[in-house]
Formats: C-alpha cells, sequence, structure tokens
C-alpha cells in the first residue's frame, strides 16, 4: 500500500510527462480495439450478407463464383439457366418460395439486376432484416427501376430520375439501351449490402431491351420501339441463377444433391452460409494485417512509456538514494518502478476504453450510412478482455526493465554529485 502511495505521488510529480504517456498507451488501445470491434462487426456483416435463403443456385462452375456474381455482383456467369429448369425447381413440393435474377448489364458502372417483386419478399441481410424503401415503391410498370440507396446517393437520382442502361460491364459502355429508358419509381434503404450498389428491374424488362439484340450486338435493321417491345410477349428463356427457401430445412440437403446430379442441365446448388464463410477465409487475412498493424502501435506505445522512465531514471536518482538511506530495499526499488509502469499501463487501457465507446459514439452513424457497418455499443467480449489483460502484462513487464537498472543503484550513486 505505501509502495502504491509512492507511486501516485511520483506520477504526480511528473504529471506532464505521465499524462503524455497515459495518452499515447490510451489511444494505442483505442485503436487495438477499435480494429478489432470494427473486425468483428464487418465479418457479421460479411456473413449475414444474405439470410433466410437455404440454396443459391446457378450454372454449373465453382462455389465462390456462383457466390460472387449471383449475391456481391462482382464478375459473369460461366453460363445461363434455362427457365425450364428453373420452374422444375420452383415447383418442386419442398420449395416455399423462389426468387429469379439475371445480371450483365449495367449503369454507370453499377450492376443492373433483373428479377422479380418476389425478390422485395424474399430477400434478407443481416439478422433477417427485410428490403424496406426509403422513397417509392416496386417496380410496376415495364420501364420501371428501383435503386440501391448508394447509387440513388452517389448518381443524384430521385424518384421520376430517367436512367438508361448499357449493354455489359463497366463506366464507358458505347453499347447502350438509350431507346428504352427507365424511370426510377422507389429507392431502398441502405442495408451495407451490395444491394445498395445495384440497379433492380423486372426480368420482363431485361427481355424488352434485349428484344432486338443477339450475341451481345443489336440487330442491324431490327429497331423495336419501347412501345412495341411492352405489346410482345417477355418471358425470359433463361436467368443466371436464383434463391431457394425451402418449406422444410431438412430436405434442403436433398434437393441440393438432386441440384447438383440433375442431368438435363449442368447447375450448381450451393448453401450460402457454407459459401460465405469460404470466401471470408480466403479475403480474411487482411483483417490479420490490421490487427498486426494495431499490435505494433500499442508496443510502440509502451515502447514510449519505457522511454519516458528510463529518461527520467537519471533525474531522479537522488529520490531512489533518499529512498534506499530511509531503509527502502533494493527489490522494493525494483517493484516500485515496475508497480509505476503497470499503474501507467492499466490507467492507459482504462482512457482507451472511454476513448473506444467515445469514438464508436460518435462515428457509429457515419460507419453505418457510409461503410455499410454497424458497430454497436456493446461491452467487450471475453477475447477483448483478453487483449486488454495481455497490454497490461507486456506494460508490466516493460517497467522491468527501469526497474532493474534502479536495483543496480548504490545508495551513493544517488548522492554523489556529477559535473
Amino acid at each position: 500500500m505505501i509502495l502504491l502511495r509512492l507511486t501516485a505521488r511520483s506520477l504526480w510529480h511528473r504529471r506532464s510527462t505521465a499524462l503524455l504517456t497515459l495518452l499515447t498507451i490510451g489511444v494505442s488501445v483505442m485503436l487495438l480495439l477499435g480494429v478489432e470491434k470494427v473486425r468483428t462487426e464487418t465479418r457479421n456483416s460479411f456473413a449475414n450478407t444474405l439470410s433466410g435463403t437455404d440454396l443459391i443456385v446457378g450454372a454449373r462452375s465453382g462455389q465462390i463464383q456462383l457466390l460472387l456474381y449471383s449475391i456481391f455482383r462482382m464478375g459473369d456467369a460461366t453460363s445461363n439457366i434455362s427457365w425450364q429448369s428453373y420452374e422444375l425447381v420452383k415447383n418442386h413440393k419442398n420449395v416455399a418460395w423462389t426468387v429469379p435474377i439475371s445480371v450483365g448489364d449495367s449503369h454507370r458502372g453499377y450492376r443492373v439486376l433483373g428479377t422479380t417483386e418476389g425478390y422485395f419478399d424474399h430477400y434478407r441481410y443481416g439478422n433477417r432484416h427485410p428490403l424496406s424503401f426509403d422513397d417509392g415503391r416496386r417496380f410496376e410498370s415495364l420501364y420501371d427501376v428501383v435503386l440501391g440507396a448508394e447509387v440513388a446517393k452517389k448518381l443524384g437520382y430521385t424518384l421520376g430520375s430517367r436512367i438508361v442502361v448499357a449493354h455489359g460491364i463497366g463506366n464507358a459502355s458505347f453499347s447502350k439501351h438509350d431507346d428504352k429508358p427507365f424511370r426510377v419509381v422507389g429507392i431502398l434503404n441502405r442495408t451495407g449490402t451490395p444491394v445498395d450498389r445495384t440497379v433492380h428491374l423486372s426480368l420482363q424488362a431485361l427481355e424488352a431491351i434485349h428484344i432486338d439484340w443477339k450475341a451481345g450486338v443489336k440487330i442491324p435493321g431490327q429497331a423495336v420501339s419501347a412501345e412495341e417491345a411492352a405489346a410482345k410477349e417477355l418471358k425470359p428463356k433463361q436467368i443466371t441463377a436464383f434463391l431457394v427457401g425451402m418449406k422444410s430445412k431438412v430436405a434442403t440437403f436433398h434437393l441440393q444433391r438432386s441440384i447438383n446430379n440433375y442431368r438435363k442441365e449442368p447447375m450448381l446448388a450451393i448453401l450460402p452460409g457454407v459459401a460465405l464463410q469460404q470466401l471470408w477465409d480466403m479475403v480474411g487475412i487482411a483483417e490479420k494485417a490490421l490487427m498486426l498493424v494495431s499490435a505494433i502501435v500499442v508496443m510502440a506505445g509502451l515502447v514510449g512509456m519505457l522511454t519516458v522512465i528510463l529518461t527520467s531514471l537519471n533525474e531522479r536518482r537522488r529520490e531512489l538514494a533518499i529512498l534506499r538511506s530511509v531503509g527502502a530495499r533494493a527489490w522494493q526499488i525494483l517493484l516500485l518502478l515496475t508497480l509505476e509502469s503497470a499503474l501507467l499501463t492499466v490507467l492507459g487501457v482504462g482512457l482507451g476504453i472511454i476513448l473506444l465507446y467515445a469514438g464508436i459514439g460518435l462515428s457509429q452513424s457515419f460507419l453505418e450510412t457510409q461503410v455499410g457497418v454497424f458497430v454497436p455499443l456493446t461491452a467487450l467480449n471475453v477475447y477483448q478482455w483478453k487483449l486488454l489483460g495481455l497490454v497490461v502484462v507486456c506494460g508490466t513487464l516493460v517497467g522491468l526493465i527501469p526497474g532493474y537498472r534502479a536495483y543496480r543503484y548504490s545508495v551513493a550513486d544517488g548522492l554523489t554529485i556529477r559535473i
């Protein structure tokens, strides 16, 4: 208890440097915990990009590739699925619902998704959150379009805006369906998923804009106006993929096996959760790099504390010598400096926790709306407490270095006047 009071008074006497050291450790701990929290919530957000869907079905390729082009709108499908095969699965006795999707076109760098109204009923993200509208409604007419939150914000679109879909992918496509413009009728709320970066229209609308196209090229001399296209039968012949919801979860694996073994057309059915985990494992090296950088920052803070304490040793020779002269033993001097380092570390950890929650409170709205990651104000979990415990242990061990140097000082060292 006496050593603790001495440590506190010594730190108060050197409060300017102590506060700077405290701030350094606090910021380092805040960064460490902040990266850990953002990493955890990013992983959760990634894993919850799609929820409530039992199977994703597309042309036979690989699990990751199917997930990327159907959910993340990245890349292209190796081939399409016939409408007949889709209806065969749709009418299966154990299937509760299906959502067909077609991708391939774009608008100013954002992917265009053709689907049905069931997309707005059955697509779920996060903890089974449904899609909701910030403004407007679903598409009803042939040339209606619904925008994701990011598309509307970045491109400045509002309800009633006219847009033109481009053939293929890219920011500067020269093949545009400008003879069949669309009207914005709905803008979705932000979800933090690829839905925010997607332009949604009906499958019939996709058929209409491609009615006078073949093999990715507009057929010469066969221009079909928007009105003429609307009067034609626009039943899709092929789709890119479709989502499946099951009546019974037990039947999921049986249907998956049946689809994968279907001989009339090569198809692949995947479990979204499994594929998402595989994809995260591939890109998860980034989170490890972030944690490494945070750990290095914390170590830099502890090294800074070590430097401050070592630098102050020469100034404190007389103080330590007086303590020795009144009966303090060498090991007590060692313990005093080690305790000082431990106290600074503990206070720095406390300051870091305060800064963390203050930072989350101030940036929570920005992270959710601009980055798509929601970081809740929740208590620290067991792993995070273990990290803090490790920081305290390291800070205490760091104090052994100046403590050992002071341990070797004699009474004469501190009382001798050096010129």
